[in-house]
């Protein structure tokens, strides 16, 4: 039997989800406004390149620029895990691989693990810190393969759901 505790922890974990897909979804649509707001006034991010950009105004400001000057890959993410730290804070883990303007596959050299922590204020779920770190996996490159093939399959699977 499902308690209301473990009813509650469930659509909290589902809330996280919609929240780090809809930041995706954002990234791809090259919409800055909206990837901020999914932040609280202090959140982080860390991009690819070790760059940290602190506040939603920040980050606002920051991928506007990349998205003016820029047509980045699009993103298709893997949720790995979602854990809750408290009653109010969420750790979601995930993978993600990056699909350049005008292709269809995947480019495995920009492959990346993906950290997002948000928290509940006043109700409301926000990013707190969102960080990607490229999945070199050096030494390693059956997994660095496996990821790779992995992501392809999801990306085939969304392509066709798109259709």
């Amino acid at each position: 039997m499902t308690t209301m505790s473990e009813h509650a922890d469930h659509l909290d974990e589902a809330v996280v989800r919609v929240l780090y897909h809809r930041l995706l979804e954002f990234w791809n649509e090259r919409h800055a406004p909206g990837f901020a707001e999914l932040f609280s006034d202090e959140g982080t991010v860390v991009g690819f390149d070790g760059s940290q950009v602190n506040g939603r105004e920040e980050i606002e400001l920051h991928l506007s620029h990349i998205f003016a000057l820029h047509t980045p890959p699009a993103y298709v993410g893997i949720v790995r895990e979602v854990r809750q730290l408290t009653g109010d804070v969420e750790l979601l883990r995930a993978v993600a691989g990056m699909v350049p303007p005008g292709e269809s596959d995947i480019n495995p050299e920009l492959n990346v693990v993906q950290t997002l922590i948000a928290a509940r204020r006043d109700g409301q779920w926000k990013i707190e810190l969102f960080h990607n770190t490229p999945a070199a996996f050096h030494g390693r490159p059956e997994i660095a393969r496996g990821l790779t093939d992995e992501l392809r399959a999801e990306a085939r699977l969304r392509m066709r759901a798109d259709e």
